[in-house]
């Protein structure tokens, strides 16, 4: 997460470094270039999300997906050749653009827990296809804009406007998205629904580096488009929050089915080092497994207790049949019988869930210090 937060803002500082500052209308050939880039970028967080994003969240999908058609406008737009492919560019830029703060939105209500009617995304979906039909209309229709000429400067393309009657309803649909993701976020803190403060931080980012972004664009003649490359770190960010919460609540998971045996015998503190010499991989158990696993834990008999405690401790089948006094075939009776209780296959399998269990304490007490620390 401190990685993926400190390599995208030094990426879009490498783009407007690039870009830089100039007269209203004029363009940088470079912009072109710059464009692709930020496409590029974004098609490679999209396949990174349907990487990392497990059970295919869809509105992840349509977030990432928005990102990368804004992208693409804007780079089709500075290569176009003529009115036309202009126009057909900055409607493709638009479409991504309304959609991009519903996902955006529709994510936040997720992380945040926040309970609203299902209908609400129908509203907001045929709100963003309204916005967008006006949007697209240059060309077609002047309520968008009055007139719109095709010029190219420095090398680079671009679309001169006169802004018409209806042009400040995506200004009005911008800030209003805006305000609600923001109102979200304060409601979803005050009633704790939010992980920790370090949550609620990193999603208000999400949100300001937009609005900021936006306002800047507004008081600023800046030759690049912003927004192309801080809808990536807003993304990224959402992305990060949403796979540490996901891990978080499934070692808070772990961590609950525990506690809720307080039999359960704890990890031998002697010989440590022999214990974890085969470290546990970092595929994750099923619940389901840790369940039965623990549930089977109630059900054993003396015996059986006796021989599982020995397994963990590490005692070796020749010292548990000595200590406990029995034959090789009364050892093998209780292991079956042990194994099917617990819903394991072998002794290795039932190692395995014991370690991973114990250590989901450990790994979620690191997790949340790092997350307190970013």
């Amino acid at each position: 997460m401190k990685k993926l937060s400190a390599t995208i803002p030094t990426l879009l500082l490498l783009l407007l470094s690039l870009s830089g500052c100039n007269r209203i209308g004029e363009k940088n050939g470079s912009l072109s270039f710059i464009y692709a880039a930020a496409a590029v970028l974004s098609l490679a967080l999209l396949i990174g999300c349907l990487c990392l994003v497990k059970k295919k969240k869809a509105w992840f999908i349509v977030l990432f997906s928005s990102v990368l058609i804004v992208n693409i406008g804007y780079t089709i737009l500075s290569i176009s050749t003529g009115l036309e492919m202009a126009l057909m560019a900055n409607r493709i830029a638009y479409f991504g653009s309304v959609f991009l703060p519903f996902s955006m939105l529709m994510i936040i209500l997720a992380v945040t827990n926040t309970q609203y009617p299902k209908r609400l995304q129908y509203i907001l979906g045929s709100l963003a296809l309204v916005v967008f039909l006006i949007a697209a209309s240059p060309g077609i229709l002047d309520i968008y804009y009055k007139e719109v000429s095709f010029a190219i400067v420095n090398g680079t393309s671009t679309l001169i406007k006169v802004y018409g009657p209806l042009h400040p309803i995506y200004l009005v649909y911008l800030v209003g998205y805006f305000t609600a993701m923001v109102a979200v976020i304060i409601r979803a803190q005050t009633k704790k629904a939010i992980g920790s403060t370090a949550h609620a931080v990193i999603i208000a980012l999400a949100v300001f580096v937009n609005i900021g972004v936006w306002f800047i664009e507004q008081i600023v003649s800046i030759e690049f488009e912003m927004l192309a490359v801080s809808y990536i770190i807003s993304e990224s960010f959402l992305l990060g929050v949403h796979i540490v919460m996901n891990e978080n609540q499934r070692l808070k998971e772990v961590v609950k089915q525990v506690e809720s045996v307080h039999d359960y015998p704890q990890e031998p503190t002697g010989n440590v080092d022999v214990m974890l010499e085969k470290p546990l991989g970092t595929d994750a158990i099923e619940p389901a497994r840790i369940e039965n696993f623990m549930l089977g834990l109630n059900k054993l008999t003396p015996a059986e207790r006796s021989v599982y405690e020995a397994h963990i401790a590490r005692v070796t089948s020749k010292e548990i049949m000595a200590n406990l006094n029995i034959k090789e075939n009364t050892l093998k009776y209780h292991n079956r019988n042990l194994y099917g209780k617990l819903g394991v296959s072998s002794k290795k399998e039932l190692l395995e869930i014991h370690k991973y269990i114990q250590s989901a304490k450990i790994r979620l007490e690191e997790s949340t210090d790092i997350i307190n620390k970013i």
